[in-house]
């Protein structure tokens, strides 16, 4: 008896469809990586923007203030150009992890140390840098080292004024004994100076005018995070 052939069976490839991409952007890949291109700039440059708002604003009055030529972070080979004016009003907000602190600026009496200040001030010179010295009538910053020692690379020419008189709020720069003002070292009174009183020239520049309370907190722990600068 003759068996009857089967067939061979045919298998027929069924292809699954792909997930995930549309067919045109298969056919394009590089379509997707120019959109995933433009998020990501989009994403970054929104951050710029907000960084960018965030940022103090600087007056109009200073945008031509430029500083000595730079040999360091931090340091500098002279004294900081001229670029305060006598008819104008300075006042600086002196923000710090414990609150703001505003300071009425005298160019009057300190013209040098006033234009050195808000120089420093409008290059983020002191912004990080912590109140290295606080005591009972003083607390004390604008050391880039942190110990007392440091500077911005040049000291301040003696500044000296009868009015207004040291006191609680008043602003200066520090000195070492026997040596010349610092250029970037400032303390604030927290209460009269000690008997006898002020021996050397300390260059009064300023004068706590509001967040008295929020300097008198401060400690060698508390950091400078920024200063704002107005002119009015």
């Amino acid at each position: 008896m003759t068996k009857a052939k089967v067939a061979p069976r045919r298998t027929v490839a069924v292809e699954a469809d792909e997930p995930g991409l549309p067919e045109a952007w298969r056919r394009r890949p590089w379509a997707l990586v120019l959109i995933v291109a433009i998020l990501i700039a989009a994403v970054l440059g929104t951050g710029l923007l907000v960084n960018k708002a965030l940022e103090p604003q600087l007056p109009a009055a200073l945008a031509g203030c430029k500083t000595s030529t730079q040999i360091a972070p931090r340091e500098f080979i002279g004294q900081q150009p001229m670029c305060i004016t006598a008819t104008s009003r300075y006042q600086a907000t002196v923000n710090t992890t414990q609150g703001a602190i505003v300071i009425q600026l005298h160019p009057e009496i300190a013209p040098v140390t006033v234009n050195n200040f808000i120089v420093l001030a409008t290059h983020g010179f002191y912004n990080g840098l912590s109140f290295w010295k606080s005591e009972d009538w003083v607390v004390q910053g604008g050391d880039p080292r942190g110990d007392g020692r440091g500077g911005p690379g040049y000291s301040l020419p003696n500044e000296p004024n009868s009015a207004p008189r040291w006191g609680l709020a008043a602003v200066g720069m520090a000195r070492v004994p026997g040596g010349a003002v610092n250029g970037s070292q400032f303390f604030i009174e927290k209460a009269p100076w000690p008997t006898p009183g002020p021996a050397a020239v300390y260059n009064r520049f300023g004068t706590v005018i509001s967040g008295m309370d929020k300097a008198q907190l401060l400690t060698p722990t508390d950091t400078i995070t920024s200063i704002t600068i107005k002119v009015s």
